[in-house]
C-alpha cells in the first residue's frame, strides 16, 4: 500500500528525517503547522514527512469512510483490535523509512512520531524496526497490540528514547489508557519521557515546545 506523502525540508541536504502520522479522519496536512513551529536549526536541515492514511470504513463511526491507519472496533480501543490493518499500515510506514535510508538518512537520524492513531502507528512501527532509530514520539495515543510488544520488539531499539504526551481531559483516548502505555513501556526498559497537559484530545503550545526540546536532544 503506497501512501500519499507531503514532504517539507528546512534546508538543502537534510541530516535527519521526522516522520509524522496524523490521527483518525485527518490527513497529512494536519501536522504541517505544528512542524513549522519547531525550531530545530541547531540540528541542521531536517526533512519532514507527513503521510496520509488510506480511506477506509471505520466501525466505531458506523462504517463511515475516512482516512484511518486501521479500523477502530470499540470504544475501549484494546479489547478488539484491527491487527491486520495495524500490520498493513506498519508495512507502509516501514517502506517510507526504507526510502529515507535510500536517500542517505541513517536509521539513527530518523524519528517516527504521531498523534492518536498516528501515535499508535509510531509505537507499533518504531518498537519493531530492525535498526536503531533516533526516537519515537507519541501524542495523545496508546500502545497497540500491547500483549505482543515484548515478543515482537526489536533488540536494536530496546533503548530508543520515547516521548509521550497526553491531555488530562482527553475524551477520545482516556488518560488511564495512555498511562498504561507509559507504564508498559517503562516496564520493558524503555527510557520514556512523559508529559501531561491540561487539555482535551488536541495539541497545545507547551507540548510543542517540550517536543522540540526532546527532538533537539535525540537528534543532537
Amino acid at each position: 500500500m503506497s501512501l500519499e506523502v507531503i514532504e517539507a525540508q528546512t534546508g538543502e541536504n537534510p541530516v535527519a528525517t521526522i516522520l509524522i502520522m496524523h490521527g483518525l479522519g485527518a490527513d497529512g496536512r494536519d501536522f504541517v503547522p505544528v512542524a513549522e513551529q519547531l525550531d530545530l536549526s541547531s540540528v541542521g536541515p531536517v526533512r519532514f514527512l507527513f503521510p496520509s492514511a488510506p480511506v477506509m470504513p471505520v466501525t466505531i463511526n458506523g462504517g463511515y469512510q475516512m482516512p484511518a491507519w486501521y479500523d477502530i472496533l470499540g470504544v475501549d480501543l484494546v479489547s478488539r483490535q484491527d491487527e491486520s490493518g495495524l500490520r498493513q499500515s506498519q508495512a507502509s510506514i516501514e517502506a517510507l523509512i526504507a526510502h529515507e535510508k535510500s536517500r542517505g538518512i541513517a536509521a539513527n537520524r530518523i524519528v517516527v512520531a504521531g498523534f492518536s492513531q498516528g501515535c499508535a502507528m509510531a509505537l507499533m512501527t518504531g518498537l519493531r524496526h530492525g535498526e536503531r532509530l533516533a526516537g519515537i514520539a507519541g501524542l495523545s495515543g496508546y500502545l497497540p497490540l500491547a500483549d505482543k510488544t515484548a515478543l515482537e520488539r526489536s533488540a536494536a531499539n530496546q533503548d530508543v528514547p520515547i516521548f509521550l504526551a497526553h491531555g488530562s481531559r482527553d475524551g477520545v483516548v482516556a488518560l488511564p489508557r495512555a498511562m498504561a502505555t507509559r507504564d508498559a513501556l517503562t516496564a520493558l526498559g524503555y527510557p520514556v519521557e512523559w508529559h501531561e497537559y491540561q487539555m482535551e484530545h488536541s495539541v497545545c503550545p507547551q507540548e510543542i515546545a517540550d517536543l522540540g526540546q526532546w527532538l533537539l536532544r535525540v537528534l543532537a
